[in-house]
């Protein structure tokens, strides 16, 4: 294959010329240092380069080396725990080879090789097998069992296959197929831009849990859904999505730093391995992999890092497990695609972004999904991706927050004004909405209770009323309100203060199941339903409102999990509370 030569660099871009031999987003070397690139144009044999390290020192001349395949990352055990930058080199084993800094043209293996698997087969030697089928399991870490699949595309009869102590390189069986003898291993790779197969996309129908009552009561997200969270400065979407990873019922977690502050992501990356699963009480990394692009890494390999991660993620869905994705955030993203493309000299669309960024994003977050994976399993995963968008001021009309809402179903409107009121999750409840309702309204009440979705309108229509309140307040004061009103007002507000504020550093406020969310609603509309009667016989608001169970739901959020009888105690006390002021 001929090499070919570099006649213009501007910044990641870079020009060369006899690449006839290339194809659009094959992998070259650029460079005597062998700097990482990918085609992404090509004229005649002109091609277009964006180079993933740093360009300094190349010029016109030096030689490009076609690498004949497109970029791609590698499958396998070990992809758990790991830290990898945006094109998949692992920032671990890079910090032990070079220091603290990233030597340009390090070119190590993204899974470590010295490193040995124990595999057990799951087929036997006359097998027929077809693509996503499990040829074996290995112990990847104490929560997960990693599936070893037949690669997509493809299938035949198992010749050998043999159990034991594995490394990465050494085949563990030979399979015959139509094109002939293919040796099978524990890894394979596949193109991070192409989406990985399965049999059927299905209905998103089961809630992602992630334990925060805003989202899980309010603005659910299926399994397999998508979900974008806008918002400034100092909202709190950082840390927001680091409660979703924490807590969100998904066996793997794929965390995305795309352009954020090193700052930002180091503390993502020092936090994450001190973290428990709630759950099994293991280190929460035992069941996530990082993506670390931070904004002072090249601009070129902040695009590539959403493609690096979500194909990981896609491999773990076809095993059948539930995958989380979180990306932060796709602004940044969005800006590398507008600096490359101002260095193409392409014509620029709304803002200077490219016209194709509503195509990207949609083909980003249209590769999430609950659907039935490959092979004869009949296994079903899901893969839910949660971006979030930083627009320049909060400005929720900026390209990319628009392009966004229209790929995603869920949009969770995070407030500066609730942030500086230390009210988290700052999420707006008048200004974000679901999609899923509808799909999730018949799982929700068969699994938690009937009346869930009901309880969910109420709540909405409470705090909606609110608004329009407050609105008249502000114009001519709170005494032209009814007495109706002014307890429609204090429920709006335990509602807000009791029930959607949470303190992500209390064990039992932290998290709440959909059960506990489902109880502590309850309790504030049966508060509400009878206070109602009371006014309505002619008992005296203050008298309602004066009422010491009231002071028992305020304390609901921190009641623990194993001690949800105390709502039905509750319930029974307020009934009797109120049977007591007719006396």
């Amino acid at each position: 294959m001929e090499n070919g030569e570099i006649i213009k660099v501007s910044g990641p871009l870079v020009e060369a010329v006899n690449m006839k031999s290339a194809r659009m987003y094959d992998v070259v070397y650029v460079g005597r240092q062998r700097l990482v690139g990918e085609v992404i144009r090509l004229r005649l044999d002109r091609a277009s380069i964006q180079v993933y390290e740093d360009t300094s020192g190349l010029g016109p001349g030096d030689p490009v080396f076609p690498s004949g395949g497109p970029l791609a990352v590698e499958l396998g055990p070990g992809l758990l725990t790991s830290i990898f930058d945006g094109i998949q080199r692992p920032l671990d084993l890079i910090a032990r080879e070079t220091g603290s800094f990233i030597r340009r043209g390090v070119n190590l293996a993204a899974l470590p090789r010295d490193r040995r698997w124990d595999f057990t087969p799951a087929v036997r030697p006359g097998d027929k097998v077809t693509a996503g089928d499990v040829l074996g399991t290995v112990p990847e870490t104490e929560l997960l069992v990693h599936k070893i699949l037949v690669p997509p595309e493809t299938a035949g009869e198992v010749l050998e296959i043999a159990g034991g102590s594995f490394g990465l390189d050494q085949p563990v069986g030979l399979l015959r197929t139509p094109e002939g003898q293919v040796p099978l291993k524990l890894m394979h790779t596949w193109p991070v831009r192409r989406p990985r197969p399965y049999l059927e996309k299905l209905r998103p129908e089961i809630p992602l849990v992630t334990g925060q009552r805003v989202v899980d009561t309010l603005f659910p997200v299926a399994k397999g859904g998508s979900a974008a969270i806008p918002g400034p400065f100092g909202a709190g979407k950082t840390v927001f999505l680091h409660q979703v990873a924490k807590w969100a019922d998904s066996q793997v977690i794929v965390y995305i730093g795309c352009g954020e502050r090193g700052n930002e992501m180091a503390d993502v990356l020092l936090e994450f391995p001190n973290l428990k699963d709630p759950r099994s009480g293991r280190p929460l990394m035992d069941r996530t992999v990082l993506i670390a692009n931070t904004s002072n890494m090249p601009v070129a390999a902040r695009e590539a890092s959403i493609y690096t991660g979500i194909t990981i993620a896609e491999y773990y869905r076809d095993m059948g497990y539930d995958v989380a994705l979180m990306a932060d955030s796709t602004s940044r993203w969005a800006e590398a695609l507008r600096e490359i493309s101002g260095r193409m000299e392409e014509m620029p669309g709304e803002e200077g972004y490219p016209a194709y960024l509503g195509t990207r994003l949609a083909a980003f977050y249209e590769r999430s999904g609950r659907v039935k994976c490959l092979g004869s399993r009949s296994a079903t995963g899901s893969l839910s991706v949660v971006g979030a968008v930083s627009p320049p001021g909060g400005d929720l009309n900026d390209p990319v927050v628009q392009m966004t809402l229209r790929a995603v179903k869920v949009f969770w409107a995070l407030d500066d004004q609730l942030a500086y009121q230390r009210h988290f999750p700052a999420i707006n409840w008048l200004s974000s909405y679901s999609l899923y309702l509808g799909n999730l309204e018949g799982f929700l009440g068969a699994e938690v209770a009937p009346e869930w979705p009901e309880l969910r309108r109420w709540a909405m229509g409470i705090l909606g009323r609110e608004a329009e309140l407050k609105e008249i307040i502000r114009l001519i004061g709170t005494e032209t309100l009814s007495l109706q009103e002014r307890l429609l007002m204090d429920t709006a507000r335990s509602l807000r203060e009791d029930f959607l504020h949470q303190f992500a550093f209390d064990e039992n406020d932290a998290y709440a199941t959909l059960q506990k969310q489902y109880l502590m609603l309850k309790t504030i509309a049966l508060f509400h339903q009878k206070s109602e009667e009371a006014l309505s016989e002619g008992v005296p608001l203050n008298r309602i409102l004066g009422l010491p169970v009231r002071e028992q739901i305020v304390r609901n959020r921190y009641v623990a999990e194993d001690n949800l009888s105390h709502f039905h105690a509750l319930e029974k006390e307020i009934v009797t509370s109120f049977e007591a002021l007719h006396n």
